[in-house]
């Protein structure tokens, strides 16, 4: 059974009883994470008992340090949600809930009756991250604590992947991900300018602290009930035009509809170009057509499936 389309706020809501338990952070749902998150699936198969995931939102380097998130909230729970436990739960992390005594985390947990919970070497919880791993053996007969993963040498961690991400070091944000990166949003109305020079856009709404690395990309973009497109998009502000622009804007190849109000989830397979300033519509419509030819050949390499046409 997979999890629910919304995740749960708080852990006492939750109604799985008597399964494995995986804790963490997960900003990202990086290579780490997912290591980490395959163990408890495994391990609530051989025991024949489901498998519930606790997280937080946002990271408490966003809380306490101004930090940009690499998963929102609804991100974070598409790419939990997808890796198929019967429960997702994302606790809103807020002063508040940082003040909570260790005992009352652990005593949360304690009503789950887990019958094992998986959490990461580096796991902290509870006022002045007082509560450690063996803190959790009262909540559980038995707590796994997996090792940090690393690729290549380097440490899997979620700051590594928001400086590569920083540098606009996409592969090795990517690398360290074990998937393309998510950025997920709403469709809102732009200034259809796109749509005058033949490269019509979506232009995506997303959160102010979510880490987006500025340039151009080749990306597929999934949209509700007509499947996954490729196409290539601009991250960050738009340097030909004046206003600050949208976030992120995507031209999906192939496609021919209205996407206003849908929510789309856009990956970043392939960093093609710095965002750059044009003298004018003709050179940008050029360039244009250079990324869709380039971002074409990227995508036709990358491990992703094809786009999938309606009809």
């Amino acid at each position: 059974m997979t999890a629910p389309s919304e995740a749960l706020h708080r852990i006492e809501e939750t109604r799985t009883r008597g399964g494995v338990v995986a804790i963490g952070n997960f900003d990202g749902v990086h290579a780490g994470h997912r290591a980490l998150l395959a163990h408890a699936a495994d391990l609530a198969r051989r025991e024949h008992v489901p498998w519930t995931v606790v997280s937080f939102f946002p990271p408490a380097k966003v809380l306490f340090g101004g930090a940009q998130f690499l998963s929102s909230r609804s991100e974070k729970h598409e790419l939990l949600r997808d890796l198929g436990p019967e429960e997702v739960v994302i606790v809103p992390f807020d002063h508040d809930f940082a003040a909570t005594p260790a005992e009352r985390f652990v005593e949360a947990l304690t009503a789950l009756s887990p019958t094992a919970i998986v959490v990461g070497e580096d796991f902290r919880f509870g006022r002045d991250r007082k509560g450690a791993t063996e803190d959790l053996g009262r909540a559980a007969p038995r707590v796994e604590v997996l090792r940090l993963v690393a690729i290549r040498g380097e440490i899997v961690k979620s700051s590594t992947i928001r400086t590569a991400l920083e540098a606009g070091d996409l592969e090795r944000a990517n690398r360290l991900l074990g998937a393309p990166y998510l950025v997920a949003g709403t469709v809102v109305e732009g200034d259809r300018r796109g749509r005058t020079i033949g490269v019509p856009t979506a232009n995506l709404e997303t959160e102010a602290k979510k880490a987006l690395p500025s340039g151009v990309y080749a990306v597929t973009v999934d949209v509700p009930a007509a499947g996954r497109y490729w196409a290539m998009a601009n991250v960050g502000p738009r340097p030909t035009f004046e206003g600050p622009g949208p976030s992120l804007e995507a031209h999906l190849f192939d496609f021919d509809g209205d996407l206003y109000g849908a929510r789309l989830s856009v990956r970043l397979h392939v960093r093609l170009r710095d965002a750059r300033r044009f003298e004018g519509i003709d050179d940008l419509r050029a360039q244009l057509a250079r990324d869709a030819e380039a971002a074409r050949i990227a995508l036709a390499r990358s491990d992703d499936p094809p786009a999938v046409r309606p009809g």
